[in-house]
């Protein structure tokens, strides 16, 4: 049974597309996929704008800054402005390109925002303790063969198989 409605790549194909750009990304820069270094390159330049002083005298901040580095033109936040990029192309071209808030009819969307801030934190801070968030420690490590990207990913979906049952009344 086929949805001729929907407007959703195949996820099979979109699998199948992921591993080819993992794939290309590791040939061609000789490291894998990663996103949350990314955000660290944002906040440790915001920081470095705001105070250069304190990024300079902090010890998490000033290994990134030092030597006149630009974390900035770290390839993390390039790959992830062609992710942002490739969205919105993607978006424009199914037509599903608009400002739309989904949730389920039972919440409001006040608390829809404040689950999405928290769970985006969340994340973030999880990201940083397991030095990676899925795209870096898990698929990039698993594409290596790395038990620790085996052992990330089934934690990954194990906790959101457990989580899930407490968390669907927002969804559906």
């Amino acid at each position: 049974m086929e949805n001729k409605g929907n407007k959703y790549m195949n996820p099979y194909l979109a699998g199948l597309l992921l591993g080819v750009v993992l794939l290309a990304s590791f040939y061609l820069t000789g490291r894998g996929l990663g996103a949350s270094g990314a955000m660290k390159s944002v906040v440790v330049s915001g920081v470095d704008k705001v105070s250069h002083d304190y990024a300079e005298n902090s010890h998490f901040y000033s290994k990134y800054i030092s030597n006149d580095q630009k974390p900035l033109r770290s390839w993390l936040v390039l790959e992830v402005f062609g992710v942002l990029i490739g969205g919105f192309i993607s978006g424009a071209l199914s037509g599903r390109l608009n400002l739309k808030l989904e949730k389920s009819p039972k919440i409001t969307n006040r608390k829809r925002i404040w689950m999405a801030i928290i769970g985006g934190a969340l994340f973030g801070f999880g990201s940083q303790l397991g030095r990676g968030c899925t795209s870096g420690a898990a698929l990039s490590g698993m594409a290596v063969m790395s038990l620790a990207g085996y052992v990330t990913m089934m934690a990954i979906f194990g906790t959101a198989f457990a989580l899930a049952y407490f968390f669907r009344k927002n969804w559906i």
